[in-house]
């Protein structure tokens, strides 16, 4: 890992089976970013905010977390959403030592932008548990230390609240590391949901009552929940509602928050806000807003389309551009691939325009193995393979039969063995080492592989338009800012083929204007990234709707579905559920 990282830092050519994608990926991002790779030097933040709900839930399971370690060489590290260190608890002085000479240490941030590849900044950055091992590190100062760091997404609203991270010596790593980091950020979740709870009905009691005495445009937010009436949505579009609750959060955020505040809208519009703070148990619970227009709003502007680098392609996360990249380099070098990934993650679709890209006037056939059992499956492959020209691509190649996957290996023998062979890819979901696959495989001196979308989701916002157009023609029809909000946090395990699906059902009964939140359907409000069972997207569907009908209050949901109030929190969390914007 030493010398691979020392082949990046030097632009010499790196073997991308020595490193993990996620560690190369950053390693790039950190290149862009012109982070320093031989010395660790950060500005110091003073007196970065510790009463916050973050530290009042985190820091009970911290200390207890560090009694149950009993002295153990490993720190432990509490940061805010850019990566700020909010506190770092004792882990013996030789440690403590070094982690101040590299600035792990509170009021220094550990954000990628700045210290490059590291278990805090790359956690943040890719929204996901990350490990990162001695000389993965970007920067060689931390070469020496082990680190896992998780996101810590809060339990309702589903954004990143901050991350916690443990870091000990590299030679004190343990693969059980990530797994306590993990374990512990889940208890730090449950403990925000559980003071979540109070503050809310808090702020949703004194909404009400600013309701039942003030005509026009009220809402009511804190960091997790933003609540709305009827006169706001009819009124405001979802670009005037962010720009106003933008404002009130920073008004409401200040330590002398103003009683009034004047914005101008992107329309020309003048808004008034009279903010006023709700405080529950003595802390800030949010705040309810009144809001003065001189005239209606106006409707959002269209989006632009989105750039394609390839036929039929949008997209500029790293690796996805990676993968693509590849693909196309095997691609003009003539090298047959296998291209790996997730069901859904576009595998055809990038062998497709990179063929589109070089040779668009040759032939470029498609077989699927799943379709295999079928009599005269092989006659058309043997036809391809042997007689045709141009590019041939076998979909689902892990699906074949035994019987079926040797078949198909003697006529990739002859294929390979003719004068002129057609370029031949395979797309497979899981890899296999061993059995007939293996076989198969031997004819593919070289294996891509394709992200999950939820490792690429920034991908999202270029998809959505991109989809709208294909689907819906004129270009009468956009996404709103507060559903591509949805959409975005949403971590797709079917990835884009699940998107376009979505796309599609809601063209169903939207073809012009603006999607708003309630024009998705309820998948897009889930942030779990695993398939449910069909009896477990049945409830979860259930749960979303009763929330959609009760405007987002828990309490009354739960009592429309027989379930207690513990338990649809439960669900909530469990699912994953993205509390709907009321």
């Amino acid at each position: 890992m030493a010398k691979t990282r020392e082949q990046f830092l030097t632009a010499e050519a790196v073997d991308p089976n020595q490193v993990r994608d996620a560690i190369l990926a950053s390693w790039w991002r950190s290149r862009r970013w012109n982070v320093a790779a031989d010395h660790v030097d950060l500005s110091y933040m003073r007196d970065p905010d510790l009463d916050t709900p973050l530290t009042r839930s985190a820091l009970p399971v911290l200390r207890h977390l560090r009694e149950d370690l009993d002295g153990q060489p490993i720190s432990i590290i509490l940061t805010d959403p850019q990566g700020l260190v909010l506190t770092r608890m004792d882990a013996g002085r030789d440690l403590d030592a070094y982690l101040d000479r590299v600035n792990l240490a509170p009021g220094f941030s550990y954000a990628e932008e700045y210290v490059g590849t590291n278990g805090i900044g790359t956690a943040l950055e890719g929204g996901r548990p990350m490990h990162v091992f001695g000389h993965e590190h970007y920067a060689e100062n931390l070469e020496d230390l082990a680190c896992a760091g998780v996101p810590i997404h809060h339990p309702i609203s589903g954004k990143t609240v901050g991350a916690v991270d443990l870091t000990c010596w590299r030679k004190d790593a343990d693969p059980l590391l990530l797994t306590l980091a993990k374990t512990t950020a889940g208890q730090i979740q449950q403990a925000l949901l559980t003071d979540s709870g109070i503050r809310e009905l808090e702020l949703l009691q004194e909404y009400l009552r600013t309701c039942r005495r003030t005509a026009g445009i009220v809402f009511a937010l804190n960091n997790d929940v933003v609540m709305m009436n009827d006169h706001a949505r009819q009124v405001l579009d979802p670009t005037e509602q962010s720009v106003l609750l933008a404002q009130a959060a920073e008004t409401l955020a200040s330590r002398t928050p103003t009683a009034s505040v004047v914005v101008e809208l992107p329309s020309g519009v003048r808004a008034r806000l009279y903010c006023r703070p709700v405080r529950g148990e003595g802390r800030l619970a949010g705040g309810v807003v009144h809001v003065k227009l001189s005239e209606p709003g106006v409707r959002p502007r269209p989006e632009t389309a989105p750039r394609m680098f390839l036929p039929g392609l949008v997209g500029s996360g790293a690796l996805w551009l990676r993968g693509c990249h590849q693909v196309q380099s095997g691609y003009e070098a003539g090298e047959w691939l296998a291209v790996e990934g997730e069901p859904g993650v576009g595998k055809l679709a990038v062998v497709r325009a990179v063929h589109q890209h070089r040779r668009p006037a040759v032939h470029f056939a498609v077989l699927d193995a799943t379709a295999a059992s079928r009599r005269g499956w092989l006659a058309d492959a043997r036809r391809e393979l042997l007689a045709g020209s141009g590019s041939v691509v076998i979909r689902h190649v892990d699906r074949l039969s035994s019987g079926r996957s040797r078949a198909l290996a003697r006529l990739l023998e002859e294929a390979r063995a003719a004068q002129r062979p057609p370029w031949v890819a395979v797309t497979l979901s899981q890899r296999h080492d061993n059995g007939e696959l293996a076989g198969l495989l031997r004819f593919f001196p070289r294996t891509v592989e394709l992200p999950p979308l939820r490792h690429h989701v920034e991908d999202v916002q270029a998809l959505v338009p991109f989809f709208l157009s294909r689907l819906v023609s004129g270009g009468n029809l956009a996404c709103s800012a507060e559903a591509m909000q949805l959409l975005v946090r949403s971590s797709w395990p079917g990835n884009t083929e699940q998107l376009y699906r979505v796309l599609r059902k809601v063209v169903q009964h939207r073809r012009s204007g603006a999607i708003l939140p309630a024009d998705l359907p309820p998948e897009c409000r889930t942030v779990s990234r695993r398939l449910l069972s069909p009896l477990e997207a049945m409830e979860r569907d259930a749960i979303v709707r009763s929330l959609i009908d009760w405007d987002g209050n828990k309490i009354k949901a739960a009592g429309s579905l027989g379930m207690s109030r513990a338990t649809i929190y439960r669900k909530i969390h469990e699912y994953g559920i993205v509390t709907p914007v009321t």
